[in-house]
């Protein structure tokens, strides 16, 4: 009997195929064979499935920065050269100024992190004052100026 698969609309149909295509992979079947095509439908309708229902959100740059220098092991110190000065570099790394696009480019070069995720709006609307201020910096107290 042959099965027919059809677009995941349900999570239990997700979960079903999940398992056909996980026992599919452990018999690693040939390209070209009736085995080998199900594996390749199964494989595109599950990643279509979740591009729709799991969406990743990307990581916050300073985070992806802190994390490919945990990686690489690397120091603070080590960021000099890209980035600027000793104290350019705290303050980047504690959210207190925003990247510049010369540091997004030398951060993608050196450090290997996607462009995209280093170039994320990294500023929040302050209600407050009616500004944009750059993720980290201090609010005013309600009142104060």
């Amino acid at each position: 009997m042959e099965v027919t698969y059809k677009n995941i609309t349900t999570e239990e149909q997700y979960n079903q195929y999940l398992d056909e295509f996980e026992k599919l992979m452990d018999i690693d079947p040939d390209e070209g064979t009736e085995e080998g095509d199900k594996f390749d439908l199964l494989l595109l309708l599950i990643e279509e499935y979740e591009a729709r229902n799991y969406k990743l959100e990307r990581p916050d740059p300073i985070d992806a920065i802190k994390f490919r220098m945990e990686q690489m092991g690397l120091k603070n110190k080590d960021l000099e050269d890209i980035i600027g000065s000793k104290s350019k570099v705290s303050e980047v790394l504690n959210k207190k100024i925003k990247l510049s696009l010369n540091m997004i480019k030398k951060l993608h070069k050196y450090l290997g992190i996607p462009a995209d995720v280093l170039i994320q709006d990294t500023y929040s609307y302050n209600v407050h004052t009616g500004k944009l201020m750059a993720v980290g910096e201090k609010k005013r107290p309600y009142g104060k100026k």
